[in-house]
C-alpha cells in the first residue's frame, strides 16, 4: 500500500521516532510504514490519522490493483 506519511512527518518536522512516541510503537515500526514494508494496523493507522488531523485517505493509499 502506497503511503504519504513521510511527507506529514516531514511538514511537522518530526523525526520518526517522535512520531513513533507520539503513536506509542517503535521507530522502527514507523521506518516500516514510510518504507512500503509493513501495513499498519487499522487501530494504528487511527491513531497516525488523528495524530496528523487527517483522513486515513489522505496518509494511505486504499487502491489496491494499479494496473
Amino acid at each position: 500500500m502506497e503511503n504519504t506519511l513521510k511527507v506529514w512527518r516531514a511538514k511537522r518536522n518530526l523525526t520518526q521516532k517522535e512520531l513513533a512516541t507520539e503513536v506509542d510503537v517503535s521507530r522502527q515500526t514507523i521506518n516500516a510504514i514510510e518504507g512500503g514494508r509493513y501495513d499498519p494496523s487499522l487501530e494504528l493507522a487511527f491513531k497516525l490519522a488523528a495524530y496528523f488531523d487527517c483522513r486515513i485517505e489522505d496518509l494511505f493509499d486504499p487502491e489496491l490493483d494499479r494496473s
